[in-house]
């Protein structure tokens, strides 16, 4: 079965020389050794920024990350492929590689700079998420609740631009005014890569019914979220986790929704005892299976819909 992940926080540890993807279990949820274990086919590596880089060094510490990714991809040439297009993907699939895609987790980096989101675009990246929690050049953050603050003039330019080059815009993360300006902005599908159900657990990151409802009706994706916060009281487990799948599955249909597990963004004890990295994949294909899901549901939901949504946007 292929399995595509929408989100992980590894290359931190990898730009910062903790610790290589090739080696297994050096403190991380996900490396290489434990992907393959694991049956991943493609894992999207995210780039987060920390707010000590701001101002004035988020473009640089970028470029730090995208040169670590590119070592792992030369070092790792017998099981890595660098994919910027959906036949990269299929490459992999072909030669029995995991296809490794880049992505940015918060648009301050391009520090108000719309040229800036070309540069990344000719190293390789492929999404990004307008913000992180925070407000910035783009837009308020889904922590910024008192403002009511959407799209600034320069998110919409982004966004625009995004939908130009063939970027994929992605909503985790930014506020619910920001997320309905998206919705009027672009034209493409846009995926929120690791949200999770506001109707099970009102936390300011998840997203609403209606927000998914959106994604769906634009031919978009929604990646669950393995965090314990996002999950809900009670809910810090692989059931909490198909529950969230079975909700989004209810109400926007199961082509929209599949997995975001944010590993390596988050301490061991925030995860489910069940899937502490990213070897335990497949526990939720049987989990699935258990409730009723169909073959054809299951590949979707573990990859299949995450990779349709990625390719109609990057090609």
């Amino acid at each position: 079965m292929f399995i595509m992940d929408a989100h992980c926080d590894t290359l931190k540890d990898v730009a910062d020389g903790r610790r290589r993807l090739a080696d297994r279990d050096k403190g991380g949820q996900l490396d290489l050794p434990r992907m393959i274990e694991g049956g991943v086919g493609a894992q999207i590596f995210a780039m987060y920024v920390s707010p000590e880089y701001f101002p004035g060094a988020g473009a640089r510490r970028t470029l730090q990350f995208i040169d670590a990714f590119y070592r792992e991809i030369e070092d790792n040439s017998d099981k890595l492929v660098f994919a910027t297009t959906g036949k990269d993907v299929d490459k992999a699939r072909e030669e029995g590689k995991i296809a490794a895609l880049l992505s940015i987790e918060g648009g301050e980096v391009l520090e108000g700079r719309i040229e800036l989101l070309r540069i990344f675009y000719r190293l390789g990246v492929r999404l990004m998420t307008l913000t992180w929690s925070r407000r910035n050049e783009l837009a308020d953050g889904a922590f910024e609740e008192r403002t009511g603050g959407g799209l600034t003039r320069f998110g919409v330019e982004v966004v625009e631009e995004m939908d130009r080059l063939g970027m994929v815009v992605d909503v985790s993360h930014i506020s619910e005014a920001g997320f309905w300006d998206v919705m009027k902005v672009s034209k493409k599908p846009v995926i929120a890569s690791h949200s999770n159900s506001k109707a099970l657990c009102s936390h300011p990151r998840n997203i609403t019914d209606e927000q998914a409802k959106a994604i769906a009706d634009k031919g978009g994706f929604i990646g669950v979220n393995f965090a314990g916060h996002f999950l809900g009281e009670g809910r810090r487990s692989l059931d909490g986790v198909l529950d969230h799948i079975d909700h989004f599955c209810r109400i926007v249909g199961h082509e929209h929704v599949g997995l975001g597990s944010d590993f390596d963004g988050l301490p061991y004890e925030r995860l489910p005892d069940e899937l502490k990295d990213v070897s335990t994949l497949p526990k939720i294909a049987q989990g699935l299976a258990g409730r009723g899901y169909s073959d054809e549901e299951i590949r979707g939901i573990m990859g299949g819909n995450l990779l349709r949504v990625v390719r109609s946007v990057i090609g």
